[in-house]
């Protein structure tokens, strides 16, 4: 996964699961500051997790064959 691949995932994850609007820092403690409920964040682990196993699993095969 290319870094902004990977900060494509990350950003469509948190607004996804998580509905936030930006991961940027906006300075303001309504905005930088989220409560969220406990299956969100789980939901947003799961997320991230099955991404990273997806990227692990397409470096695997496209590095097969290869020295």
């Amino acid at each position: 996964m290319s870094k902004l691949n990977q900060e494509q995932v990350i950003e469509r994850i948190a607004h996804e699961h998580l509905h936030i609007e930006t991961l940027e820092t906006q300075n303001r403690d309504r905005l930088d500051f989220h409560d969220l409920a406990v299956w969100s964040i789980k939901s947003a682990l799961e997320a991230a997790y099955a991404a990273g196993a997806l990227s692990a699993q397409n470096k695997s095969t496209t590095s097969k064959g290869k020295k």
